[in-house]
């Protein structure tokens, strides 16, 4: 008789939620992990598609497509390299804008198409760029820009490409910075680190342990609902908790490794940063740096002119080069560029 009693004592007590049970041990969760930001810039070999009839990018363009959008600093030096390029336009078979989009997905993707309208009697009258996000190279030369429905198909004849060397393959260009996409990417996911550590609040920055036997199942719940309150606008608040004839051990906070992570961020921003400049080549003079413990910066106009050099004008004269050397293509339409190197004095700066 008595164990049976001493058997339902339990079972009530295990039911009942007033009932405080001793030795009980408890987690309180903090939501699931989340995954970093899918690339999809994994290089992979280039191979035919004989059910698209095309050949397979080597990097996904939709994904180098994003990364302007992600993250300031390389997003920044693109539309700065475009406006460099198209800045010295002066006139030919393209607008601006079109010179614009030409540039911009040269330097976006590291390749781009110009074709070659003709009129009835197969003359070319006019010059048009294709998005590179959708051209795509196949077996025979010819081109395609996908799009709903059958694909658009160009010939050979009536298309001039332009691509960056990419060694590995020699079928479709190459980003000129595609060694600094993983920085691109660590910079963006330390600032939505950083912004979701201010929006959120109930971030596993720390475990509360307690191991007070006088601490009831109402106080944890208490507890658990306090937390769970202080996302948003309630976030960085106090609590009090009052355990009468507690032990003053039983409830502590043990840090996970938050606080160092919010201590990097500043360095992680700038490394990041200077690793994007440098994967583009792109003096720190022209990126809007402000100058940190004492450092200068030099001349911006000798900056900018350095990298026009370097930089701009190979790009341009590349552009010219291809455009005009093609027979078919009259002179009325070559693209004229402003190519001229400027000279630069030691003591005066540009001449």
């Amino acid at each position: 008789m008595k164990t049976r009693h001493k058997k339902q004592r339990k079972q009530q007590a295990a039911t009942d939620p007033k009932t405080f049970t001793p030795g009980r041990g408890s987690v309180i969760t903090f939501g699931e992990p989340e995954p970093i930001l899918t690339t999809g810039t994994d290089y992979h070999n280039i191979w035919y598609d004989n059910d698209y009839d095309h050949w397979r990018l080597p990097i996904d363009r939709l994904a180098l497509a994003q990364l302007p959008n992600l993250n300031g600093q390389h997003g920044g030096v693109l539309y700065a390299r475009r406006n460099m390029v198209a800045g010295g336009y002066q006139g030919g078979g393209l607008t601006t804008d079109q010179v614009e989009q030409m540039a911009f997905d040269y330097l976006l993707f590291g390749d781009v198409a110009i074709l070659k309208i003709r009129n009835v009697f197969g003359e070319v009258i006019d010059l048009l760029p294709l998005p590179s996000l959708y051209t795509r190279c196949r077996k025979d030369g010819s081109f395609a820009v996908l799009q709903e429905g059958p694909a658009l198909i160009y010939e050979p004849s009536d298309v001039v490409f332009f691509k960056m060397y990419d060694p590995r393959q020699q079928v479709y260009g190459l980003p000129d910075y595609i060694g600094g996409i993983h920085s691109v990417l660590l910079n963006s996911e330390a600032t939505i680190f950083r912004r979701r550590y201010y929006n959120n609040g109930a971030h596993m920055g720390f475990i509360l342990y307690t191991s007070d036997p006088n601490l009831t199942l109402e106080m944890e719940n208490e507890i658990k609902d306090k937390i769970a309150q202080s996302k948003g606008l309630g976030n960085f608040r106090n609590m009090f908790i009052n355990i009468p004839k507690g032990d003053p051990e039983g409830v502590k906070i043990l840090p996970v490794g938050e606080v160092s992570a919010k201590d990097e961020f500043a360095n992680i921003k700038g490394i990041t940063a200077q690793d994007i400049f440098t994967a583009h080549r792109f003096p720190a003079g022209l990126a809007g740096i402000i100058p940190t413990n004492g450092a200068v910066m030099g001349n911006p106009e000798t900056a900018r002119n350095t990298y026009r050099k370097d930089e701009v004008i190979p790009l341009q004269r590349k552009f010219m080069n291809g455009i005009n050397h093609d027979p078919e293509i009259p002179p009325r339409l070559h693209l004229n560029f402003d190519v001229e190197i400027p000279m630069i004095s030691e003591d005066k700066g540009e001449k």
